[in-house]
């Protein structure tokens, strides 16, 4: 079956049907999942009807990673929408949400928003949707935005670390939670507040606890404090990205308990690495927020078994590897982000399926939760007819070694290289068409723009 071809059925020993692994096919018509019929079916081959028998690999519904920064316009050296979705692709995530930083312009007008449209067409190997911004002075774009198909917005209550996204203070949430009232919309939080530090920082910036005292968990507790007064206040939805601190935790719950309409997303990074093991100078393992230690890492895991933790995205943030000032490894001067869009599926699996986690959870916190919270989830997430036939076709028991020569990303640096997983992707199908397959890709992009259709009609807003 060549690359791109319209695929009518996949075949497979363990397709994942709900919270159950079974011989099925997936028969799909016009890029829709159109039923699922048992292993024995006979389908016919013939008219051009193409079933792809994929032995005893998993079937599942493609990965929705609803937090990607690809940089363009404006930032391509760092990433851009042809090698941000072709590794997507490579890591069976069929959908990705675009943030609105670190591109040049952000995505903060409608105008912008226009221009990263034009600049997205034609790119786009998977399916992309788009988050809008909240800055300082903008509250009256928001609801434009909406009605152009934005999924939601992002703040910040710290610096974005790039001028062109300053973040927000207590005035600017509230213009922006009124002109969100009503309309269905969420607002995204980078939870870290500057808080008083007693004294001024003195330690070896090659260490990484200099680096991660910088940032303790009291930045993230007040900030999430400020989110959950406002989320009750204004009964607006609210999601907190890239919990790292356990610490919170009792915060949100108190507060969901309460009836604020909140929920929250952890990172790969976050339940994959742990503090104790970066290495000096190792700049590449800086992210904002920072790693934390191992037992605040085993309590994370504890929270996502516990459902206080709704879901588990990438956080992809690449830049050129000058930024990461990997020759002085000074963690205080360098660039925080870390590249993972690929590796998420194996990443979480390798880690997970230790702790008991089955394959119908990798589907909620990485398909189903992620799709809800961009408001995609009538047609994504789901192995269910009517759905987009977006799949991911993978082997969670084969172990590979993640290796520069295989990183689709544009930037190569990445604080898993030479990591062994367990969860090769086999092939990537989206709305019914093959997209990769070992290695390879559909010679052209197929994605779409994912336009989110407001909640509420013109004349309520």
């Amino acid at each position: 079956m060549e690359l791109g071809s319209v695929v009518s059925a996949v075949r497979s020993k363990r397709v994942l049907i709900g919270d159950e692994l079974r011989p099925a096919v997936v028969v799909i018509k016009d890029g829709k999942i159109h039923q699922i019929v048992s292993h024995s079916s006979r389908l016919s081959e013939d008219d051009g009807c193409e079933v792809l028998d994929v032995g005893d690999s998993v079937v599942m519904p493609g990965i929705v990673d609803c937090h990607v920064h690809v940089n363009e316009p404006g930032r391509t050296s760092w990433e851009g929408f042809w090698t941000a979705t072709r590794a997507a692709a490579a890591g069976g995530v069929t959908t990705i949400v675009d943030m609105p930083l670190n591109s040049i312009p952000p995505t903060t007008t409608l105008s912008n928003f226009h221009e990263k449209l034009r600049e997205a067409t034609g790119q786009c190997f998977v399916d992309t949707a788009f988050w809008g911004g909240v800055i300082p002075g903008n509250q009256l774009e928001l609801r434009p935005m909406i009605q152009a198909g934005v999924a939601g917005f992002k703040c910040f209550l710290i610096h974005s670390g790039v001028d062109e996204f300053p973040h927000v203070v207590d005035y600017d949430l509230h213009t922006a939670m009124k002109q969100l009232q009503g309309t269905g919309s969420v607002l995204l939080f980078h939870a870290e507040r500057e808080v008083e530090k007693p004294t001024e920082e003195t330690g070896d910036p090659s260490q990484y606890s200099t680096f991660l005292q910088s940032r303790p968990d009291i930045m993230e507790t007040e900030a999430i404090r400020i989110v959950t007064e406002l989320c009750l206040q204004y009964q607006v939805r609210c999601h907190i990205v890239h919990l790292s601190s356990a610490k919170p935790l009792e915060l949100i719950q108190k507060a969901r308990q309460a009836g604020a309409p909140l929920t929250v997303e952890t990172t790969h990074h976050y339940l994959s690495l742990c503090a104790e093991n970066i290495p000096a100078g190792a700049t590449q393992f800086k992210c904002c927020p920072p790693i934390r230690g191992s037992i605040n890492q085993e309590k994370l895991w504890l929270a996502l078994k516990a459902g206080q933790i709704d879901m588990v995205v990438s956080d992809h943030s690449p830049c050129t590897p000058d930024l990461k000032k990997l020759d002085s490894g000074d963690f205080t001067q360098a660039w925080g982000g870390i590249s993972s869009l690929q590796f998420g599926l194996p990443l979480f699996w390798s880690s997970a399926s230790k702790r008991g986690f089955q394959l119908s959870d990798v589907v909620r916190l990485l398909s189903r939760k992620t799709a809800q919270l961009c408001g995609l989830d009538s047609r994504k997430g789901s192995l269910a007819p009517g759905y987009d036939a977006d799949l991911v076709i993978w082997d969670p028991e084969r172990e590979f070694e993640i290796q520069e020569g295989s990183i689709h990303h544009k930037n190569k640096l990445t604080p898993y290289l030479g990591l062994s997983l367990h969860g090769a992707v086999c092939s990537t199908i989206l709305r019914g068409r093959l997209v990769y397959r070992d290695r390879t890709f559909c010679p052209k992009p197929l994605g779409t723009h994912l336009l989110i259709p407001p909640k509420t009609n013109q004349a309520q807003l």
